[in-house]
């Protein structure tokens, strides 16, 4: 399986950042050593002094598919949830100074939390979904797939012009504002529609 994730697609995250707004979605990778394994802590790693945390609905790829049309993308995938993307914002600072790639600041070993997957029946609509992270216990980051800039549908269609979605495949879908530093022992809560999808400890 592969990890594709989608950068800038929440204007208030790019304003918080101060980054340019995009005219088509920003898309990166991370391998599967990427994903944390279940139950295990994620440790900070020892090249960063500032690694953030980044919730982002995630979807799960069903079956194979190339080229595909927005009206068709739906048919893709039949299970969502959140997860994290861990960034390294030192390092992604000082490699985006130098135009070089971001890899060794977003796709580190333990930088994709995957929650535990939900049918996407259990929901209304995929373009009005609530989502939040809490950092022990306090609500850190909340965010809508409303407010997406290219919605999940959109995504899949654009990445799948680029690369060909296999079972499996996992779309990390943006992050709204409220990124920020985690520390040794915080508690991450991540939560869609108030049904929490992941808990994990910081060392």
């Amino acid at each position: 399986m592969k990890i594709i994730c989608v950068g800038r697609n929440y204007a208030n995250h790019i304003e918080e950042l101060k980054n340019e707004r995009p005219s088509e979605p920003v898309v990166f990778m991370k391998p599967d050593s990427a994903v944390l394994l279940k139950q295990h802590p994620f440790v900070i790693p020892e090249f960063s002094e500032d690694v953030h945390h980044e919730i982002e609905i995630i979807v799960k790829i069903n079956k194979v598919g190339k080229y595909i049309e927005p009206k068709f993308a739906h048919k893709y995938y039949d299970e969502i949830s959140v997860g994290i993307d861990f960034t390294a914002r030192d390092l992604q600072s000082k490699l985006k100074e130098k135009g070089l790639p971001w890899e060794k600041a977003k796709a580190f070993d333990g930088s994709a939390v995957i929650g535990d997957f939900l049918p996407k029946t259990d929901f209304v609509s995929m373009e009005n979904l609530n989502f939040e992270l809490k950092t022990n216990g306090e609500t850190v980051q909340k965010g809508n797939s409303s407010m997406m800039l290219w919605k999940i549908d959109e995504l899949i269609s654009h990445v799948s012009q680029f690369f060909t979605l296999k079972i499996g495949d996992i779309i990390f879908t943006g992050t709204p504002a409220g990124v920020s530093a985690i520390k040794p022992n915080d508690v991450l809560e991540g939560f869609l529609e108030d049904k929490k999808l992941f808990r994990i400890q910081v060392k």
